[in-house]
């Protein structure tokens, strides 16, 4: 069974019924709609992309004290080495999950602590050795 074409209804849309709910047009608004139809609503997304931020990001506080004491235990005692190669691994870690800045800073603070935990191990070696060929031992 076909059924006439309306000439100014070329895609066979029934006309809407008279008296009953119509639904708003393009462009109108629901009653109780906030947001112009067509749009969406901008909720915070990634960090990195402009006007969505996540939450802020810790400064590179805890890396830069992990490198002055890795760096100031060389000198001073093992135990400030021993510390700041602690904290430089919280500080590396917190820098990959990105909660905070300073990795390169941290990873500088890890290898100059082992650096100097190996320093003074082999000046203790060699400063015993030296005793010992000394006799001072016996």
């Amino acid at each position: 069974m076909t059924y006439p074409q309306d000439p100014n209804n070329p895609y066979g849309q029934q006309p809407p019924p008279s008296g009953g709910y119509q639904q708003p047009g393009y462009g109108q608004q629901y009653p109780g709609e906030q947001y112009p139809s067509g749009g969406y609503p901008q909720y915070p997304g990634y960090p990195g992309y402009p006007g969505m931020q996540g939450p802020p990001r810790e400064g590179s506080g805890l890396a830069v004290g992990a490198l002055v004491c890795s760096i100031l235990g060389i000198f001073l005692c093992v135990l400030v080495t021993i510390a700041g190669i602690i904290m430089g691994h919280i500080a590396y870690g917190k820098a990959k999950r990105g909660e905070a800045e300073g990795q390169g800073v941290a990873l500088a603070a890890i290898v100059i602590g082992y650096v100097g935990i190996a320093l003074g191990i082999g000046l203790t070696i060699l400063f015993i050795s030296i005793a010992a060929a000394n006799g001072a031992f016996h």
